[in-house]
């Protein structure tokens, strides 16, 4: 019947209801038909098997995303499979923590003018209904700063900036947010004493620990936070004479979107990043932030358009004087070629992206954790789809490794997607091997729910 392509079967499961969609599936074979491609030829393609892809094509089973970016590539489909399927779901939403009896609590109020008052509390006692009383109460009130004793405090602080980035390259959000968030309010206050010539520098200063913190926000798996903590930052920045932020927000909310598969908003995001930056830098960004949400829908001769104007930008910008932190990613040695890779596997092309990654793995310091972790997922995701099973798995149990230190959101979708794609070989020693590896990556983290791809 002619309605038979819209329709959906529902199968029960654990998880409740799940609809399959029929339509995705005839729509493969009437496009792999048209190929002149038998099941087994396709399935060979992409490194499915052939009874996997046949029941994709009978509506039996659900097409993953990553399944349909590979037929779109194989069957130069423009995207138009991967749009048949619901985006992927790549929520990164923080879920609230059930915090143990460990000692008595404390808190550090923070004020905007530089005054923070700290108070301890001794814990209430079992029934009764009690409330807990205050034990300890310290009020400390801003610096009164000399002259000069501003800007001879600053070089420390940016300091502490690169020391905490390298943190944040070795542990997880809940350790290097805490800190960052502090030199925030504490330049946050130096800026209210400090004289007008060296006002705007420690604002600069303090937009950047704020941006920062809006980062490890992410990591942590709360797009809520990371927004309102790069909002703050764009203020500190307009406020200290800098609105060359605001682009750079831009790029950081196109990411947010990029996580939760809104490739529409991606591009428009990026765009207006793209129109609003005046620093070469950032329009780069801006540039291969806008291809990877091209890639997302499968528009190839779009995100490769993006991809060069990237490039083009990026290798003409001028280095950084120094002066103010550069903004973003200093721990991958090519972030150009970073990007390429991953655009190239999402647009269902994991050979290209295996050839772009090639062996930039090896160039990342071993103390950048959580940059070998994050270039390590994408790699290795990209040689499970070219099925290179071996390579895959010990750069899995490496990104797994690290993953379950560095407590990473946005990596941890990554490496659920790499679970799934090795799960097509369950009966491979290395994959059996290393599965359980993945897993304790998985669920090792405690500041949110498993981020499914």
């Amino acid at each position: 019947m002619a309605h038979s392509l819209h329709r959906s079967r529902t199968t029960r499961g654990a998880s409740g209801v799940q609809r399959i969609p029929v339509r995705f599936g005839a729509e493969l074979r009437r496009r792999r038909i048209e190929a002149g491609l038998s099941l087994g030829e396709l399935a060979g393609l992409i490194c499915f098997s052939k009874g996997h892809l046949s029941k994709i094509e009978r509506g039996v089973k659900a097409p993953s995303h990553d399944l349909a970016q590979l037929c779109d590539s194989a069957l130069q489909a423009g995207g138009q499979l991967s749009s048949l399927i619901s985006a992927p779901e790549r929520s990164t939403s923080m879920t609230p923590l059930t915090e143990a009896d460990v000692g008595t609590p404390w808190t550090l109020r923070m004020h905007a003018g530089g005054e923070s008052d700290f108070m301890a509390f001794d814990p209430a006692p079992s029934g009764g209904g009690a409330l807990p009383s205050t034990i300890v109460s310290w009020s400390l009130a801003p610096p009164l700063l000399e002259s000069g004793e501003t800007n001879s405090a600053l070089p420390y602080f940016r300091n502490v900036f690169d020391e905490f980035r390298r943190l944040g390259q070795l542990f997880g959000p809940s350790v290097v947010a805490q800190l960052s968030i502090a030199a925030t309010s504490a330049l946050r206050g130096m800026a209210h004493q400090a004289r007008p010539a060296h006002r705007d520098v420690v604002l600069r200063l303090a937009s950047r620990f704020a941006e920062y913190t809006g980062w490890m926000a992410q990591e942590a798996g709360s797009d809520a936070a990371s927004l309102w903590w790069t909002e703050q930052a764009v203020q500190l920045a307009a406020d200290g004479g800098d609105d060359e932020l605001a682009a750079y927000a831009l790029i950081r909310r196109a990411e947010l979107a990029l996580y939760t598969g809104d490739s529409v908003a991606t591009v428009q995001l990026a765009r207006r990043a793209a129109q609003q930056a005046r620093s070469v830098r950032i329009r780069g960004l801006a540039a291969q932030r806008e291809a990877q949400g091209h890639a997302l829908v499968g528009d190839r001769d779009a995100c490769r358009r993006a991809l060069d104007r990237g490039a083009e930008l990026t290798s003409g910008a001028v280095s950084p004087d120094g002066t103010d932190p550069v903004l973003g990613s200093v721990h991958l040695p090519d972030l150009t070629a970073f990007v390429a890779g991953w655009c190239m596997h999402d647009l269902g092309s994991p050979g290209e992206a295996v050839t772009l990654l090639g062996d930039g793995l090896d160039a990342i310091p071993p103390e950048s954790r959580r940059a070998r972790a994050r270039y390590g997922a994408r790699l290795a995701l990209a040689l499970a789809n070219v099925g290179e099973i071996e390579q895959a798995c010990a750069i899995a149990e490496l990104v797994a490794s690290h993953v379950a230190l560095i407590d990473s959101a946005t990596i941890r979708a990554d490496l659920l997607r790499l679970s799934r794609a090795l799960n097509r070989w369950p009966k491979n020693p290395t994959v059996r091997r290393t599965l359980p590896h993945l897993a304790i990556g998985l669920h090792t983290h405690r500041t949110g729910p498993e981020n499914p791809a």
